[in-house]
């Protein structure tokens, strides 16, 4: 069918629009990308830089012999790595169990996350209950009270009632116990809905910064979020001090090398879940 010159004219100022928002999208972090890289010295001569003429790595240099900046990594990947294991281990077992209709208790139990999901106790129990745990400077104050997330144990729960009970009743039948054939038959074929949800928690726990705030007196202790807004805030940080001989760049170079640093770890995540993520990402959401 032949389109009418309204159609075109939709089309394009359709395309015209959504290509302004794209550019209005990408800008920031194209600028960001670009001033990191940017040679210290081309950045003090100029104000505002689009495309460098001399690419330089001496911010991500600085940054990284930093003790400190080096040190919120490691808190961050101890955070992601640690907390995303026990966050599944949690969420996987608490939902298979809630998946066997032999559970006693099975309805009393999904009354109670539902009622976790629909009211928040807030700020002041929480910290409250973490003083009590004496988790106060501890970073298992950002582990364990979000190790369980009520709605993806729904997901979960609903993902694992599509597995056909033949199969534990076989793996019974063979003399396989519950923890046998949940870790080598129903984990298996989870691995699409642990991979979804995986990465949900990686990115929750790498990106910790309010919890971490509250809890946290310790400067050692912050992860990189923490360490980022301290950076943005106080252009002369006493925290990151390098090498004596090293001459540190500009604050604003700094910033934006701390700024990718900070990103790219946890967006390398995702090219090695991604084989299962497309197809975990809705995996539960609907029960047929």
């Amino acid at each position: 069918m032949r389109s009418s010159v309204g159609d075109r004219i939709f089309n394009v100022a359709n395309w015209l629009i959504l290509g302004i928002v794209a550019i209005l999208t990408i800008f920031p972090i194209y600028y960001v990308v670009v001033v990191s890289f940017t040679d210290p010295a081309e950045y003090i001569r100029k104000s505002f830089i689009l495309f460098p003429e001399k690419w330089s790595l001496a911010s991500y240099r600085y940054l990284l012999s930093t003790d400190a900046f080096a040190r919120s990594l490691g808190v961050s990947a101890f955070l992601a790595v640690v907390g995303t294991i026990c966050s599944l281990v949690v969420t996987a077992s608490l939902a298979y169990a809630l998946s066997r209709k032999r559970l006693r208790g099975r309805n009393v139990i999904l009354l109670l996350i539902l009622v976790t999901i629909l009211f928040n106790p807030g700020m002041i129990p929480q910290y409250m209950l973490v003083r009590q745990l004496h988790l106060i400077n501890s970073l298992w104050s950002l582990i364990l009270p979000a190790l369980a997330s009520g709605w993806n144990v729904i997901l979960m729960k609903n993902f694992f009632d599509s597995i056909p009970a033949e199969l534990e009743e076989s793996a019974a039948i063979d003399g396989s116990n519950d923890l046998s054939t949940f870790f080598r038959i129903i984990l298996p074929l989870s691995l699409p809905s642990l991979a979804a949800f995986g990465l949900f928690y990686a990115v929750g726990y790498w990106n910790q910064f309010f919890n971490a705030l509250i809890y946290l007196n310790d400067a050692a202790k912050w992860p990189i979020q923490v360490m980022l807004q301290n950076m943005l805030l106080n252009a002369d940080n006493t925290e990151l001090q390098a090498d004596a001989f090293m001459a540190p760049p500009p604050a604003e170079t700094l910033k934006m090398a701390a700024v990718v640093a900070a990103t790219v770890p946890i967006l390398c995540v995702y090219p090695f879940l991604q084989k299962h993520f497309a197809k975990g990402a809705m995996v539960g959401s609907v029960k047929g």
